[in-house]
């Protein structure tokens, strides 16, 4: 910016001197947004940052604010908890306090801040908190925003998506999902399932940690060095900043699913998936039973073809595409057709075009990615970007189980895709052929997609819920921002 930019920044839009605390102090609000004061307890606050919103008392005004856990209200300090304070002040005049309101709403206006929010909170997933983290530590803030909210209880799987796939979009201006991953890719789904899709899935989408991974939402703060919790995750939607949000379709036959987090085969999902007969166990159920696979590893037969982003051309072997039906019939294909006469397609990327390559297995373990963070403590991406239109592949061939069982345990840092039995590299379309187990060729793996068992092969661990696709060949491709978070910046 130049010297004049700066200086009309910094100029007043409004000085006047005001009573706080019964002293009669200068209260400037200058065109950086800033709310400064002199004399007794002098501070300043930064609208974008620190304030949520205002109300008018009688005569006086009160800004609602949210700070950093230390003594004092300022403009900078070290990290710390979150707290709402409110900074009250009362002008000297009734034209001055109509006009110091005037310019406050004005200028939050400017913001481009939500107004009105549908919330879904899911009382069913991590530790069953979401209905007390909407509570106690989101309503409130949204309250002091004046945000409009309407609150919607999910009561079952796929419900969020039944809601989004009717709903009213001039009503919102945004979706909130105070749940795991799972209501949001529920949300994606169901906006791009409806027949105003390419309106719909501009929706900005919000997310709030209640579940048992919550990757996207750790994705999201950590890419600021903020913890992941509630209030950092309510305060991204209030200040209503936007970023764009990579989709992956994955395809078989006339069937699709929409991705936003990853995929998995092999020990990932075998991990994610068969570990929920030991939820009873709480969040140590994932560890145990890393543990446990790692022990009595299994290699499955397959092959995986990619088209590799620039600088990973070398990995693979040369292969074309080839555009062949799967050989099983999808469980939900007719329902899917239906579906899909309304909805978005998916890429019309000519993927015959493009330069393939391929790696055929055995394999430990096949994992997609589209954000840095699995769940709150594994980071299984760390080169991932929310909308540079690859998925990271991180691929494990084989591996001594004391190797494998030490890179597991750098997944909380990333480091793991530094250890010299995994591949790791970007790609911009992926076909996977699963097999069956090397050790067991009458059984069969699990394909998992944020968090859900996409197809399941045979005898493998019996879920109750409906899979959609069969235990074989799947392709996938990606559109470049095609979604819309709210994010911290």
């Amino acid at each position: 910016m130049d010297q004049g930019g700066q200086a009309k920044n910094l100029s007043p839009i409004l000085s006047d001197r005001v009573l706080v605390n019964g002293t009669v102090i200068l209260l400037t609000f200058t065109g950086d947004g800033k709310l400064r004061w002199t004399g007794k307890g002098q501070g300043c606050l930064t609208l974008e940052k620190d304030v949520l919103g205002f109300s008018l008392e009688a005569s006086r005004i009160r800004v609602k604010t949210v700070v950093e856990k230390r003594d004092g209200i300022c403009c900078v300090g070290k990290r710390g908890d979150l707290v709402r304070q409110s900074f009250v002040f009362e002008p000297l005049s009734e034209d001055s306090l109509l006009l110091w309101s005037q310019k406050l709403r004005d200028y939050i206006d400017s913001l481009g801040r939500p107004k009105r929010l549908l919330i879904f909170v899911n009382p069913f997933g991590g530790k069953k908190a979401a209905n007390k983290i909407f509570l106690q530590d989101v309503k409130p803030y949204l309250e002091d925003a004046d945000i409009q909210i309407s609150v919607i209880e999910t009561q079952h799987q796929l419900h969020a998506k039944e809601v989004v796939k009717t709903l009213d979009l001039s009503e919102s201006d945004g979706i909130v999902c105070i749940s795991g991953d799972g209501i949001l890719v529920e949300v994606v789904n169901g906006l791009l399932e409806r027949e105003d899709w390419s309106a719909a899935i501009k929706m900005p989408i919000g997310m709030v940690p209640a579940g048992t991974g919550n990757g996207m939402v750790k994705s999201l703060l950590d890419s600021v060095g903020e913890p992941c919790t509630a209030s950092n995750a309510i305060l991204a939607v209030i200040r209503g900043h936007k970023r764009p949000l990579d989709v992956a379709t994955i395809l078989q036959g006339e069937t699709r699913f929409f991705s936003v987090l990853m995929l998995a085969w092999g020990l990932i999902a075998d991990i994610d998936i068969e570990s929920e007969k030991y939820r009873w166990m709480g969040s140590a159920r994932i560890d145990f039973y890393a543990l446990q696979r790692t022990l009595y590893l299994r290699h499955y037969n397959g092959r995986v073809s990619f088209v590799p982003a620039p600088g990973f051309e070398d990995y693979g072997d040369p292969t074309s595409y080839h555009d062949e039906p799967t050989s099983k019939n999808s469980p939900s294909q007719e329902e899917s057709l239906k579906i899909l006469r309304h909805g978005y397609l998916g890429s019309d990327v000519k993927l015959e075009s493009m330069h393939w390559r391929s790696i055929n297995g055995p394999f430990v373990s096949i994992w997609l990615h589209n954000v840095p963070w699995g769940s709150e403590d594994a980071m299984a991406a760390p080169d991932a970007k929310f909308s540079d239109g690859y998925l990271d592949l991180i691929i494990v061939k084989d591996s001594p189980k004391l190797a494998l069982l030490s890179a597991m345990s750098k997944m909380s840092d990333g480091s793991h895709v530094k250890s010299p039995y995994v591949t790791y590299l970007k790609v911009k379309a992926f076909v996977l052929e699963p097999g069956p187990r090397v050790e067991d060729p009458t059984k069969e793996g699990i394909i998992d997609s944020d968090g859900e068992v996409l197809a399941r092969g045979n005898v493998t661990y019996k879920g109750d819920k409906k899979v959609l696709m069969a235990y074989g060949k799947i392709e996938i491709t990606v559109d470049q921002g095609l979604a819309t978070l709210f994010a911290p910046v």
